[in-house]
């Protein structure tokens, strides 16, 4: 499908990689990993043709379709969720704005027997036939349902795509790239800011996607469960294995050890020539010995070993002073959006040194609830903090906040004080900005990087509670790994907001959950959260349902309706099935009626039973698709 042969990429003189080559195939799933500004995101641009390569060959097989998926999502205001959608069929919108150019035009024109108007019922023809083929008949009804599949109602359709949350909107983008069937997807990210529940369907979707997929990704579930392959980059080179993450990293790991064995066997045998070659060297009688010894050196090929980038962040969180016992009380939160509210009488209590862990699906209350506490947005109810409390907040989109047009050092530099302003190069030394790094604008920056110097500079402000909204976010995964060992350190109060079951585990003692406008707290960290809620992991929870809590006498009721239970997921399935038949025939019966309407209008008109039959079909799928959404509904229960 696509072929990379020789491909190099440098910026500002630097290399990011140099002669990569590598084969996509049909059925790839590939894992593109690396460190922070190692080329990832730069990679998908060059495969999505959206930049060129310093030099370096792209081959594709004719008419490939690729899309790409990118870290950040930007919409045009205005746009409802169908509207949003519908932009994965651009040909067919032309299409639809070209016939209903020539319907008016022949609508207007009197002059039927002029070539002009013989030539704009060709052009009818023409446009009517390939609006046929590429499904313009049917696209509206396959949006409905995918939207449908991910999640949305009906009632979504029509709100404005700005209306949504990140998570919602990263869907809108996902339905508009299944819609479109395209051979490749090339996803940047595509994790971060969704909940469990998005992750889940994405996971499903991509098991079940026949193309070739390329996915840069620091959410080590999400890569075992659904890659094939890994590549990464390192140090300006690409390694390529047939395996998911956790199985490359073991993997690489063994080959490297074998190199240095390998390595070691031949130096001790260079060296060993190389004694003989001077001991043979002065005797005439082995002279010859000596030279045959100097040739086959100069023919070995010397085994290099793979080096590796072990650099990695160092962090430390000191606390400025410290506060009272209770930092943060809240009583009765409440906070609505328009008419909708997401918290209602909420209490809360935080004490000193609690680490607490915010989780629950998208649009359930916890960056409101972070954002409340550290001051940034109006509520309902009554929130204090307590003694000499000095709030740090990482945001979800804190990376965003920094001056693109200044370089490292001066951003550094104006956000410091006269305590700590001789300590900003160590703080970028730190974050792996040395030497000439730290005079690079922050415009030209990775996600990663931007993440990195933004959590740099919040080390500049004093604080004794640190609120981080989904602080890994574009972080690598040595660097998750590192940041989370800051925070364990950490003598502080935290509270972390985050659906990253791996960096959690062990680092919180409380756990708050998020769900229908209420809060939930469960003691002890996530893995005893998830114990709690008989859950195996993150993605249990969001799929369960709320009579899967019970207690012993329910488990056991459970077990003795379990056979009922599959029956009716069997019977629900094939109605299923045999409803989604009857829509495909269905559309197919009344597209071909908009079709002869088009092209025999007189001929329709004058047959009475035509409008009664149309109108009798339309209102049969609107029937049928409300009848899917709700087995559909059901099915998910």
């Amino acid at each position: 499908m696509l072929n990379i042969h020789n491909l190099s990429v440098s910026f500002g003189g630097e290399s990011l990689f140099e002669e990569i080559s590598f084969r996509l195939n049909p059925g790839d799933k590939v894992g593109l990993i690396g460190k922070n500004g190692a080329g990832k995101s730069t990679l998908l641009r060059l495969l999505s043709k959206e930049m060129r390569a310093d030099s370096g060959v792209i081959a594709s097989d004719k008419e490939v379709k690729v899309g790409f998926l990118k870290q950040d999502i930007d919409f045009e205001q205005g746009r409802t969720v169908l509207q949003e959608a519908y932009q994965a069929f651009q040909e067919i919108k032309q299409l639809e704005l070209q016939l209903e150019n020539i319907n008016q035009q022949l609508a207007e024109r009197e002059d039927y027997q002029s070539e002009a108007y013989n030539q704009f019922m060709v052009d009818l023809n023409d446009v009517t036939h390939r609006y046929e083929i590429l499904g313009g008949y049917h696209y509206q009804g396959d949006t409905e349902k995918v939207l449908l599949g991910l999640g949305f109602k009906r009632s979504d359709f029509e709100n404005n795509t700005e209306t949504f949350s990140g998570g919602w909107r990263m869907r809108i983008e996902l339905a508009k790239l299944l819609l479109q069937n395209n051979d490749v997807l090339l996803l940047d990210e595509p994790t971060n800011h969704l909940d469990i529940e998005s992750i889940i369907w994405l996971e499903q979707f991509l098991k079940n996607y026949g193309g070739a997929v390329v996915i840069v990704s620091h959410d080590k579930m999400f890569l075992d469960n659904v890659t094939n392959r890994t590549i990464e980059i390192s140090l300006g080179r690409i390694y390529d294995y047939n395996k998911p993450y956790s199985k490359y990293l073991v993997l690489r790991k063994e080959m490297r050890e074998q190199q240095l064995s390998a390595q070691k066997n031949q130096e001790r045998e260079i060296q060993q020539a190389e004694r003989l070659i001077e001991k043979f060297r002065a005797k005439s009688t082995k002279a010859s010995m000596a030279q045959s010894l100097i040739k086959k050196l100069d023919k070995m090929e010397r085994i290099e070993v793979d080096e590796e980038d072990n650099s990695a962040i160092k962090v430390r969180f000191p606390i400025s002073q410290q506060p009272g016992k209770v930092v943060v009380e809240g009583k009765g939160l409440g906070k609505d959006y328009g008419e909708h509210r997401v918290l209602e009488n909420v209490d809360l209590m935080i004490e000193r040194s609690s680490k607490i862990a915010f989780v629950g699906q998208n649009g359930q209350g916890k960056t409101t609830l972070a954002r409340m506490i550290v001051g940034e947005l109006e509520h309902t109810g009554e929130l204090k903090l307590g003694h000499n409390v000095q709030l740090g907040y990482f945001a979800q989109n804190q990376a965003d906040y920094l001056e693109e047009s200044k370089t490292i050092h001066d951003l550094m530099l104006d956000a410091a004080n006269e305590t700590n302003r001789t300590k900003v190069r160590d703080i970028l030394g730190s974050f792996l900005f040395r030497g000439d790094d730290v005079d690079k604008q922050v415009k030209v920056l990775s996600g990663g990087e931007r993440n990195r110097l933004a959590l740099a500079k919040m080390l500049l402000q004093p604080f004794n509670v640190l609120v981080m909204d989904e602080p890994t976010n574009h972080l690598d995964i040595k660097s998750k790994n590192v940041l989370k060992q800051a925070l364990k350190s950490f003598e502080g109060t935290l509270v972390l907001v985050s659906h990253d079951r791996h960096f959690l585990q062990g680092l919180t003692e409380k756990v708050y959950e998020f769900r229908d406008g209420e809060v939930k707290e469960f003691l002890g960290d996530i893995d005893d959260y998830l114990e709690q809620r008989n859950a195996m992991d993150f993605r249990a929870i969001e799929k369960k349902s709320e009579n899967g809590q019970g207690n012993s006498t329910e488990k056991k009721s459970k077990n003795a309706n379990d056979y009922q239970n599959q029956k009716r997921l069997k019977a629900v399935k094939n109605k299923l099935g045999s409803i989604e038949k009857k829509i495909t025939l269905l559309e197919g019966e009344i597209g071909e009626m908009d079709h002869e309407l088009l092209m025999q209008y007189d001929k329709t008109v004058a047959n009475p039973s035509f409008f009664d039959d149309y109108h009798g079909k339309k209102e049969l799928l609107n029937q049928l698709m409300q009848e899917w959404e709700n087995l559909s509904t059901e099915l998910e229960s």
